[in-house]
């Protein structure tokens, strides 16, 4: 009994450091309260112009759509959701459970980036907004696309800590171990990919009243792809066994998830002060 007792692991503190706190929470701390402040100067920089707009720009409620960017902050509140599952799973040295909430957190992160995506080439192409042609534009699309960048370095952090979780012990990490990583990195950064393709597709075709059916008969080419490409990483899942990823690893799963809590917190502000304001 004392000897599980000592082998216990405590997720929150750290002995051997001089602050109690494991460095690599530390470190991510340090670093989004960096962020932090990159953040405030973007969002007090845009709300700065809006209370003194340029004469003849853009009106925001004529170009914004309300509707599909509550859906993709209800998406990304979700994706947020599944973090916390995968960090407790961990925790509890669940790894198979981890894997899952990591596979639908990457989901989720893929469908607000193809909403993000396509709102930017709707705005640009039919609704005249771009980077230069107004002040209005220039801070939108600087703190969106910023934001935006956030969330795909934290989609790809996310699929490489999948990956990860099926790693060997390291006398068996051998060139063709090697080569099945990349492999399965590939198959999975290819379903990213897709799937973005056909988020886009899907609401491209909903906003311009077609029908979702009608949008995968012309796209069938990508459907196959899509699926696919999911069979190639569910053949190397099966493959592999993880035997060097465990409970000792939840520090860098929560360092990932205070990553993720922290661009979900941002996009509330953003929501808020970009989109709801306007109409107050």
């Amino acid at each position: 009994m004392s000897s599980h007792a000592a082998g216990t692991i405590d997720h929150h503190h750290d002995s051997s450091t001089s602050t109690g706190i494991p460095n690599k929470k530390l470190m991510m701390w340090t670093f989004l309260a960096s962020d932090c402040m990159f953040f405030g100067a973007l969002i007090a920089t845009h709300l700065i112009y809006r209370l003194h707009p340029a004469p003849g720009g853009p009106q925001p409620k004529e170009i914004f759509s309300l509707e599909l960017t509550s859906f993709s902050t209800f998406i990304l509140l979700m994706s947020s959701l599944m973090m916390a599952l995968a960090v407790t799973a961990i925790q509890k040295g669940n790894v198979k459970s981890m894997r899952w909430s990591l596979l639908t957190t990457i989901f989720f992160g893929t469908i607000f980036l193809g909403c993000q995506v396509y709102e930017f080439v709707e705005f640009a192409t039919l609704k005249n907004l771009t980077l230069t042609n107004s002040m209005f534009g220039t801070t939108f699309y600087t703190l969106t696309g910023t934001h935006g960048i956030h969330v795909a370095i934290g989609v790809l952090w996310l699929v490489l800590m999948y990956v990860r979780s099926f790693q060997p012990p390291e006398g068996q990490r051998t060139f063709g171990w090697l080569f099945k990583n990349c492999l399965h990195v590939s198959a999975i950064v290819g379903a990213v990919l897709l799937s973005m393709f056909a988020v886009l597709g899907v609401v491209h075709t909903i906003q311009t009243g077609g029908t979702t059916a009608s949008y995968f008969a012309g796209h069938l080419w990508m459907i196959v792809g899509f699926f696919a490409t999911i069979a190639v990483a569910v053949s190397f899942w099966r493959q592999k066994t993880a035997v060097n990823f465990g409970e000792a690893n939840a520090i860098d799963v929560e360092s990932m998830g205070l990553y993720w809590h922290f661009v979900d917190i941002v996009w509330i502000v953003i929501f808020t002060a970009v989109y709801l304001i306007e109409y107050l």
